[in-house]
């Protein structure tokens, strides 16, 4: 939201009112800052009357992490941040002073000082540095005459202000200094360049697919390469300038008379991520089977369980793993979304055909949204218990959009999500083991809440009720560790409930392009899993584009197959005349079976974005922070620490990618090349730029078949060039069974040693296998 005109002036219609200086500054419970901030400089008594005061609070939720607090009036509703999870009983050692020059609030690593007087500046140190500063102009109360030409809230639905009207008459704005070099990223999801500088970026979720600027994960955070990370705790519309408004600083306004911020230090961006998910909260642990790949019915086509048994006998008669099958919406009767109740014209036996699919060894995903149309049979009871969101009048809010005459389940009434969540059980106790919450972005302004949630703020935080209210139950019914959701919008804290899926994509080169921007933006957000629709979502894929989206998708934390209107079945895009393993099938089978043979290392890839936050999928810049070169790198990623992929969004199979320093080898060829240049590739389907890091240990199963197997099972060990004296892998199987495997220096080279009592085979990348004897191999020179 721009309120400038240029540097030196506001726009017509605005009153800005900005901090002058620090009156005075006083010290409470030891721990906290509170610093009187008046918007004119104070010179005489006079000075005082007929202005506003900002107050401004330093606190410490968490040692490296500093709060800042700015109110204007605060009479009304008290401000409802996110639930910081981190902060409840969580421990600092956070201490405020005063002295003559100012003061200091110092919490762990992370130091705010501010001084006495005129101007304004306020100052986030560490290490000996400053990461960021709040200067002259940087804190103001933007009052709005009712037709001053700003940039407005984004358009939404039911109650969203016109463009060109801004819906409320004042706005608290803080501004962030930026460095020279300084980059930004993160924000949610985010469609468009990774690096966010010169953007203007609203926090508002919208369903606007992913060729827009709108996002469906919308996140109030974002990090620098200056080794610091920015919260703000509104989940109502934040609207961030990015070195737009003012090209030096990163800009943030919310509606109303209250501002809240969170300044996260690193060092690192894996630091930051780290502190950050502390405070909102880890990515849950998912199951080793939900790694596996998963087909879909997809969208609108026509299925019943004769349509999905041919689909997955098909799979195992071509010898394609398949671990997860997925009813999307039309497993119940059109007009009818939600009321649970599988469509007995298709699947008259729901409960025997879920076992029958258990049989075969599959999982079972099903489709639910928070909707319920008004011809569904539980629109009725939920409305005449209060259950469905409300218009301010008191009537039910219903709209045609989606569903004819849909309602809205209110999340915010305890009785509302434990109805909801009862329908959830059943569902689950039919044999369904996950659940896609789709939508939760189309949420009404102009509604009142059960709990009284302002609209506003309620927007963006509903998939988290929404999400949350369904996660609970596949923990309490499958256990920790078993639950998953394959869920769609989300904002900050929404990554403790994982997984997360791209949205709305196209069958093009393009889309694919642009939803890998979306999960690096996102996993630069805080979220650990993501996962996207292999070949797009809307139209059909040819079959150049479905190769190449499966080898990514394949090598992405999940897996699934799913489509709008047309299946995506493998052989659906295959002629019968490709070249020998470069059919869409063996394309399929390759990297199928690739995945799961990586499981023993991508198992606890995902183990320790539970355990530290850090994403499966790891963006350039948070793997290498130190390498400017990866700065603006977006067609490219870590997954895990030791795997470098480069997609290949071309038919031909050219691909331009960029290996940092160091010795890499290629997984699939065993190729050899020292990094630290851009590299440019030709590489048929089922090949694309795979390498492993310098001085990895990688440890891989012999399965192809399913992905939750013993991990300990006569695996084979992987030295690669560069492993150090005393490098470690860690395995974990899906039973917990923990085990490592240890490298150290030998007369003859290297030696390898596992856990007591496993058999292994181990070798040098490249080298011939040597089974273990007694726990340990000896391998040769290097």
């Amino acid at each position: 939201m721009k309120f400038t005109d240029g540097f030196w002036h506001v726009r017509p219609g605005v009153d800005a009112q900005y901090a002058q200086e620090a009156y005075d500054i006083e010290v409470a419970d030891g721990r906290r800052l509170v610093v009187s901030a008046p918007t004119k400089v104070i010179e005489r008594r006079g000075d005082t009357l007929n202005r506003a005061l900002l107050t401004v609070t330093l606190s410490s939720p968490l040692d490296g992490i500093i709060g800042v607090r700015i109110e204007n009036h605060r009479g009304d509703s008290p401000h409802r941040g996110f639930d910081l999870v981190g902060a409840h009983g969580g421990t600092t050692t956070a201490t405020a002073a005063t002295d003559d020059g100012g003061g200091t609030l110092v919490a762990g690593p992370l130091t705010a000082r501010i001084p006495h007087g005129a101007p304004w500046d306020l100052s986030f140190e560490a290490d000996g540095r400053t990461l960021t500063s709040s200067g002259h102009k940087s804190v103001g109360r933007m009052g709005l005459a009712p037709d001053a030409p700003v940039t407005t809230e984004p358009v939404g639905v039911a109650g969203v202000a016109p463009t060109g009207r801004a819906p409320s008459p004042s706005y608290l704005h803080a501004q962030l200094s930026l460095g020279v070099g300084e980059l930004v990223y993160g924000l949610g999801e985010r469609f468009g360049p990774l690096v966010k500088n010169g953007q203007t970026v609203d926090i508002w979720n919208a369903d606007g697919g992913t060729s827009s600027e709108q996002s469906y994960k919308n996140v109030p955070f974002y990090l620098t390469n200056r080794g610091y990370g920015v919260l703000v705790n509104h989940p109502e519309h934040v609207s961030f300038e990015v070195g737009s408004e003012s090209v030096e600083r990163v800009q943030f306004s919310v509606p109303g008379e209250v501002l809240e911020y969170f300044v996260i230090y690193g060092p690192t961006p894996a630091d930051i991520l780290e502190r950050y998910t502390r405070l909102t909260g880890r990515p849950a642990l998912v199951p080793a089977w939900s790694y596996g790949l998963w087909l879909s019915t997809s969208f609108t086509t026509d299925y019943d369980e004769a349509t999905v048994t041919s689909f997955v006998d098909g799979m195992a008669e071509r010898d394609l793993p398949l671990s997860v099958f997925h009813f999307d919406c039309f497993w119940m009767r059109e007009f009818n979304w939600t009321d649970f109740e599988w469509d007995p014209r298709v699947f008259p036996d729901p409960v025997g055909m879920l076992k029958r699919l258990h049989d075969k060894e599959l999982r079972v995903s099903a489709w639910l949204n928070p909707y319920i149309s008004q011809r569904s049979k539980l629109f009725d009871e939920a409305a005449q218990e209060g259950y469905l969101v409300r218009r301010e009048d008191g009537t039910v809010w219903q709209w045609d959009m989606w569903q004819a005459g849909m309602g809205l389940v209110d999340f915010t009434n305890p009785g509302a999500t434990a109805w909801f969540q009862d329908k959830v059980r059943t569902l689950l106790g039919q044999g369904v083991d996950a659940i896609k919450t789709d939508f939760g972005e189309r949420i009404p302004l102009g509604v009142q809440w059960h709990d009284g949630t302002p609209a506003e703020t309620m927007h963006n935080l509903y998939p988290q009720l929404y999400n949350r209210a369904v996660f609970d139950v596949l923990e309490e019914v499958r256990g920790q560790g078993e639950a998953v959701l394959f869920a769609r919008s989300a904002t900050a804290g929404g990554q403790q409930m994982p997984v997360h899926w791209g949205g709305d994509n196209s069958s093009s080169f393009e889309s694919m392009a642009e939803t890998l921007r979306g999960g690096l933006s996102l996993a630069l957000s805080g979220f650990g899993y993501w996962s996207h629709d292999i070949g797009g979502f809307e139209g059909s894929p040819d079959p150049a584009v479905f190769k190449r989206w499966v080898a990514f998708g394949l090598l992405s934390s999940h897996s699934r197959l799913h489509g709008s209107t047309s299946y995506r079945v493998p052989w659906a895009f295959d002629t019968g005349d490709e070249p020998e393993g470069q059919s869409a099938v063996e394309v399929t089978r390759a990297f199928a079976r690739l995945k799961l043979s990586l499981m023993p290392y991508l198992y606890a890839v995902g183990a320790q974005a539970h355990a530290t936050g850090t994403p499966f999928m790891r963006p350039m810049q948070l793997a290498f922070p130190e390498d400017p070169a990866v700065a603006h790198l977006d067609r490219q990623y870590m997954l895990g620490p030791d795997l470098l992929v480069a997609p290949v969004f071309s038919a031909d199979g050219a691909v331009e990618y960029y290996l940092p320093a160091g010795t890499w080898t290629h997984l699939l060829t065993g190729e050899v090349v020292a990094g630290g240049g851009w590299r440019r590739e030709t590489h048929a389907f089922d090949s694309l730029p795979l390498w492993v890091r310098e001085g990895a240990v990688l440890v891989t199963g012999s399965t192809d078949h399913r992905p939750d197997y013993d991990y300990l099972d006569d695996p084979l060990v992987t030295v690669y060039p560069g492993a150090a004296d005393g490098s470690t892998a860690r395995v974990v199987t899906p039973a917990g069974v923990e085990g490592g495997f240890r490298v150290s220096r030998s007369a003859s080279g290297y030696r390898v040693t596992g856990p007591d009592g496993v058999l292994f085979r181990a070798r040098l990348a490249g080298g011939a296998q040597a089974r273990s004897d007694g726990g340990t191999v000896e391998l040769g020179g290097q």
